[in-house]
């Protein structure tokens, strides 16, 4: 079966590797190269603590316990740490932090409270400020190194008979005799299947094969799909795990640097003008990461990217066959770096196999034929943007 996946994301290469494994014919299309969209600006914790809907908890459950499994698989330095996660709570937020750490206990989700002491020999160089009131450990989480972990998934594929190019795909035909893809300039490939996994060019690209995949597409100052991460090179911190801190959510990055991310900022954020790096953003950033660093520090070196999400309308997962009869298989998520091992799996045996999938089920494309797009608008208001 010869398969064009459209977009070298975290999701496009994880589903080419899975189909090349299989034996397919995988041409993996991108118009930047491999890792160079949303998955270079991702907050990169793998998670499900934070995902209320039963069949998405359910999902994120399988990815997370899919990455370690992918992990023992893959040659060359690894990029997938299950290091677990610390939730620090002020007084502000620790009824939330309960309520949510209940919440989880009753799904058999391993949480735990610890102490402040326990906790900082968990975090490593941290320093845990005296307005903190209750801390809890999410054990089973972790994180990925984005741009090592797609560069190791591309590699297999490519090792398994994936050949990847660059190219603009700007329309996708699915008609009686197959389907196809036509790049910028106008070259034609064609194929038995397309995955479209676009990430946030999906609803557009769609649109343009008839298929309505409704997603957040605004891109302006405070919108949704709109995130901050600050990359600190010095001072160099032995962090060791996950930290969400009231202000500043932190994770290691290698080699002593650390990501930030302060969700409170987003909504200032003009990807058209983007914040410097002297900025107040950036000494915003820098002051709150000086507050958890333990003793006197330099000035940090902070640098800033600006992302932007790729937000389905109502917050899960699309994956699924546009219809009964399409050729063109979408996916899409908001929880890219969590589900790409699974997804890439799941997605995979569906188009391999025809065989439908259980944890897939739910979100199919077709839950959105007949809504209104300001059914899915409200929907995803109450979608939890902090795992970006």
């Amino acid at each position: 079966m010869k398969v064009i996946i459209i977009g070298a994301g975290v999701l496009g290469v994880s589903v080419a590797r899975q189909l090349a494994l299989a034996g397919e014919d995988v041409l993996l299309v991108d118009r930047s190269g491999a890792g160079t969209g949303t998955t270079a600006t991702t907050f990169a914790w793998t998670n499900s603590s934070r995902k209320p809907d039963p069949d998405y908890h359910r999902l994120n459950l399988a990815g997370m316990q899919e990455h370690a499994r992918l992990a023992e698989q893959l040659r060359g330095a690894r990029a997938y740490f299950p290091s677990g996660a610390l939730q620090w709570a002020d007084a502000a937020s620790e009824q939330w932090l309960a309520d949510n750490v209940e919440r989880l206990r009753t799904l058999d989700y391993p949480v735990h409270w610890v102490t402040p002491a326990e906790a900082t020999r968990i975090a490593g160089d941290l320093r845990i400020p005296a307005t903190i009131t209750a801390i809890a450990h999410f054990p089973s989480e972790g994180y990925v190194l984005p741009e090592l972990f797609v560069d190791r998934l591309l590699a297999d594929a490519e090792r398994h008979g994936t050949t990847c190019v660059i190219g603009e795909a700007v329309a996708i035909d699915d008609g009686p005799d197959g389907v196809s893809v036509t790049l910028a300039g106008g070259e034609v490939r064609r194929a038995d299947r397309v995955v479209l996994a676009a990430g946030r060019w999906t609803e557009r690209l769609a649109a343009r094969a008839g298929i309505d995949i409704p997603m957040v597409t605004g891109a302006g100052r405070g919108a949704p799909t709109v995130g901050l991460l600050g990359y600190a090179t010095s001072p160099e911190v032995d962090l060791r795990c996950v930290i969400h801190s009231p202000g500043l959510n932190l994770r290691p990055a290698g080699a002593g640097h650390t990501v930030l991310q302060a969700l409170d900022l987003n909504a200032d954020v003009d990807p058209d003008d983007p914040p410097s790096a002297d900025g107040d953003m950036a000494r915003t950033l820098a002051r709150r990461f000086c507050a958890l660093l333990p003793g006197p520090s330099r000035a940090p070196r902070i640098g800033l990217r600006v992302g932007l999400r790729s937000l389905p309308a109502d917050g899960h997962t699309i994956a699924g066959y546009a219809s009964a009869q399409s050729r063109v298989y979408c996916l899409v998520s908001h929880s890219g770096v969590t589900l790409a091992p699974i997804l890439g799996r799941l997605v995979a045996t569906e188009i391999t196999t025809g065989q439908e999938q259980d944890l897939l089920r739910a979100f199919r494309p077709t839950r959105f034929t007949g809504a209104g797009r300001s059914h899915a608008e409200v929907d995803q208001r109450a979608t939890g943007l902090g795992e970006q």
